[in-house]
């Protein structure tokens, strides 16, 4: 029941996400597929225009709601990385649950969150161009690294986070709270939600 829920909840988030051109065919919520054979993911790997949501669970699993077949999209699991990637002008939306995920590295214009709390021991999280995260954790230790344009928004806890980005790169971390956080820019700058904000 609860997964139906879920699942449920996923098509009307990537529903309302999906934008849509004068003349373009509706989203077909329908259009769901279901991969179980992706083995242990430890690693998840987005290239291309990728909405992907991600979340904890007991067992591995991989939901794709488009039609994924039919779009040229690669999804694929090897030596525990998950590789997804689509270049089509219409968001892949994918939903990742996984046991033991400990490292995200996102790039193009790939879209990462987290369906309720991501829990893990430790996640290391590289976004690269365009792409961007709206991460709600928690975890023991954390590493996220911003490069070029790169945008984030981290809210939740963790007990170790360190935090680095590129001057032109977009971190709100003001709803994420840390013991231990420390935080490098280049240069010494970083966007939050409380302004532009020196670091010393």
């Amino acid at each position: 029941m609860k997964t139906s829920i879920l699942t449920l909840t996923i098509a009307l988030l990537a529903l309302s996400g999906v934008s849509q051109r004068a003349g373009a065919a509706a989203f077909d919520k329908d259009a769901v597929t279901t991969l179980t054979q992706v083995g242990p993911i430890n690693k998840i790997e987005v290239h291309g225009n990728v909405e992907l949501y991600v979340s904890y669970a007991t067992t591995d699993q991989v939901k794709v709601y488009n039609n994924y077949y039919a779009e040229s999209a690669m999804v694929q699991g090897q030596d525990g990385v998950l590789r997804i990637a689509s270049y089509k002008d219409q968001k892949l939306v994918v939903w990742v649950s996984a046991v033991n995920l400990q490292k995200l590295s996102v790039y193009d214009d790939a879209v990462v969150r987290s369906f309720g709390k991501l829990s893990a021991l430790g996640l290391d999280v590289n976004l690269y161009d365009r792409a961007s995260a709206q991460l709600n954790l928690d975890v023991f230790a954390v590493s996220f690294k911003l490069n070029g344009r790169a945008k984030a928004d981290l809210s939740g806890s963790a007990y170790s986070a360190n935090l680095r980005c590129e001057y032109s790169a977009t971190l709100n971390y003001a709803m994420l709270d840390s013991e231990h956080l420390v935080k490098k820019v280049n240069p010494d700058y970083l966007n939050t939600e409380k302004g532009l904000v020196s670091i010393q």
